[in-house]
């Protein structure tokens, strides 16, 4: 079993990783913009399209890693918001924002 200190470290590790891509998105998206041929220009689109969409999961999922480290704060990280049941090590080892148990998780829509 991971102590709160080893999921803390790993979830900031994460976010950290995260607003990385995000800058790298930004970056990315403010170099494609300028002059370019027709067929330059649709490619273009479809590719900020394709960054856009990678953005807004990366900020979503940094949001639910702030959420976790508010659980972590309040001294309830690793319960089900739903149920307060316990979520299991193996949930919480590959979902460690999560804040359902697998009872819970498909019935909502960030299912994490």
């Amino acid at each position: 079993m991971k102590s709160l200190d080893t999921r803390r470290a790993e979830l900031e590790a994460r976010k950290a990783l995260l607003l990385a891509r995000v800058d790298q998105i930004s970056d990315d998206l403010e170099e494609s913009e300028g002059e370019k041929d027709w067929a330059e220009q649709a490619t273009g689109h479809e590719t900020d399209e394709v960054l856009r969409g990678l953005g807004v999961s990366a900020q979503d999922e940094m949001r639910m890693i702030e959420a976790a480290e508010r659980r972590m704060a309040e001294g309830e990280y690793g319960y089900c918001t739903v149920c307060g049941e316990k979520i299991s090590e193996e949930r919480l080892d590959l979902l460690p924002a999560t804040p359902f148990c697998r009872n819970h998780a498909p019935k909502h829509k960030t299912a994490a």
